[in-house]
């Protein structure tokens, strides 16, 4: 049965799912600045090998932060603690100002953490467009919220080029950039009108949400979501280095990664629309494989076209795989378990991320960019079996009854 929205409450939901766009768009401008520019200010300020640190700790720092955001929605609601992780936001990058312009490492690392703050919060802008639609039309609201990610590809690089050498030293006008975009990031949070749970809905939680864990579908979308995620930013993360290793000059580099996070969100326009039509299952696979393409780009040359070609792909696989992932985690997730399970699910995620962002750079420091892309094959390849496998035990069932039939 379909389900009809008086114009008021539709007007409201595509209202929050534009705002939570924008919201995205900006949150994601400072991560693909940071992205560009960071791992080049690490090495800078200490040393190739410690250049990827500021990048795991701001990834430390959404860790830490994502359980708290979720007790923080479920007692104030979704619009103060978004417009509040942006102010933080905000005081990360002026922080991190201040570290480029001193010269201070460590600094600017305890600035990549607060910085985390920020991104913990906007990892629930896809969650919170989830809940302003109707239960039909969620893939669609969070791929689109994502697609804010496109304006932030196009933002997030030019904007490092344009403010790199605005003063010296390098990248300090770029912050202080950033600063702003926060703020406005902020002003757009106070702009939602977001429905908060009723007290009965949130009341008589049961105690654990762990026997989820024993549901094959809930285990496979935090499976797929941690994964593909983790991969993703270690190669993502290894890329300015890799690239700095090739004697290619920041330009392609915030080239390179301009064109990833196009290809992370550009997808989001109709991966909604994609998963109605072939079911999760089979876009998680085609994200998968997408994944594989980039490593066999990837293994096969150093130039900016391998790059360039092999960070596109990588960017189409993980949005396949992360909004799959999302679609089916809110599929599973029972309403009393939500705030949890999402934290849940995102800590892991970004605990494999910090973990990969802290060996990126000394990985490919020490054995190269093509011998880290052979590794990352591997668990490509265990997620590719582990969804089709589960594509195939959901078949069975219905080629069976047709025939028995």
């Amino acid at each position: 049965m379909s389900v009809s929205l008086s114009p008021p409450v539709a007007a409201d939901a595509r209202r929050n799912v534009l705002l939570l766009a924008l919201s995205q768009a900006a949150v994601m401008t400072c991560i693909s600045l940071l992205l560009a520019s960071s791992v080049l200010i690490g090495a800078r300020l200490a040393s190739p090998a410690w250049a990827t640190v500021p990048l795991a700790v701001q990834y430390l720092g959404t860790l830490l932060a994502l359980y708290p955001v979720a007790r923080l929605i479920n007692r104030y609601g979704q619009r103060p603690v978004f417009c509040g992780g942006a102010l933080f936001g905000a005081l990360g990058l002026a922080m991190a100002a201040a570290a480029i312009w001193l010269g201070s490492f460590v600094l600017f690392a305890l600035a990549g953490g607060v910085i985390g703050i920020f991104s913990a919060v906007g990892q629930y802008y896809r969650f919170a467009a989830a809940d302003a639609v109707p239960p039909e039309r969620r893939s669609s609201a969070i791929s689109l919220t994502l697609s804010g990610g496109v304006l932030a590809a196009l933002a997030g690089p030019s904007l490092a080029r344009w403010t790199r050498d605005a003063f010296a030293p390098a990248f300090a006008a770029s912050f202080l950039a950033l600063v702003g975009v926060a703020l406005l990031a902020a002003f757009l949070a106070t702009r939602l009108r977001l429905v908060r749970p009723l007290p009965a809905e949130t009341a008589q939680v049961p105690a654990s949400f762990m026997p989820l864990l024993r549901q094959p579908d809930f285990l496979l979308a935090v499976v797929v979501g941690v994964v593909g995620y983790a991969l993703m930013n270690l190669l993502m993360t290894a890329t300015p280095l890799a690239m700095l290793c090739s004697h290619l000059d920041f330009a392609a580099t915030a080239t390179v990664i301009q064109w990833h996070v196009v290809a992370m969100f550009a997808p989001s326009f109709f991966t909604g629309a994609l998963i109605r039509r072939l079911g999760v299952l089979p876009v998680m696979l085609l994200g998968a494989f997408c994944m594989l393409g980039c490593i066999g780009v990837a293994v096969n040359g150093e130039t900016l076209v391998h790059f360039e070609l092999a960070l596109i792909l990588l960017g189409i696989g993980w949005n396949f795989l992360y909004v799959g992932a999302t679609t089916r985690l809110v599929e599973c997730c029972p309403p009393a378990h939500k705030a949890r399970v999402q934290a849940f699910n995102d800590s892991l995620v970004f605990l494999a991320i910090a973990g990969v962002t802290f060996s990126s750079g000394p990985l490919v420091d020490r054995f190269g960019w093509q011998a880290l892309n052979l590794w990352a094959a591997l668990p490509v390849g265990v997620l590719i079996l582990t969804i089709a496998g589960r594509w195939l035990a959901t078949r069975r069932p219905a080629s069976l009854l047709a025939n028995g039939a």
